[in-house]
């Protein structure tokens, strides 16, 4: 499933963007950037996103996700079940939903002769000892 390397890697720079792709009951695709995201083992992830967000309420709905997972010398599709473990993070101040991934199928998708050298690329904008705050706090709870 994930690699360890990966993992270890994951938990340690805290926030980690990720691409997103959820699926409603008719069957359309959503996809968005999150960087909310927590590997449990390798085989489970815990995403948290707003709980308006239509990714959350894909999720609820249907619980099929795809995700893109992106660090240095590494493309990973995943796809898998999610399902709601957290309705609302009670220490941050708007709805925010905890997710956890039961990952199904992992594929390389590097294609040949090429490789990612990092991570997406993602700063915090505007008051940056705010974001830094949330994003402990969220990630507190991803992490249980």
């Amino acid at each position: 499933m994930l690699p360890k390397e990966l993992i270890d890697f994951m938990r340690s720079v805290g926030v980690f963007p990720i691409v997103l792709t959820t699926t409603d009951k008719n069957g359309d695709l959503h996809t968005t950037f999150i960087t909310w995201v927590y590997p449990v083992d390798d085989k489970t992830l815990r995403l948290a996103l707003s709980s308006n967000a239509k990714s959350a309420k894909n999720m609820q709905e249907t619980g099929k996700v795809a995700i893109m997972v992106f660090s240095a010398n590494t493309a990973l599709a995943l796809y898998g079940n999610a399902k709601l473990i957290l309705e609302r993070i009670e220490e941050v101040k708007f709805p925010v939903s905890v997710f956890e991934v039961s990952i199904q199928r992992v594929e390389d998708a590097l294609f040949p002769g090429g490789t990612v050298v990092g991570t997406i690329p993602f700063m915090h904008t505007g008051d940056l000892q705010k974001a830094g705050e949330l994003d402990e706090l969220v990630l507190s709870a991803l992490r249980g």
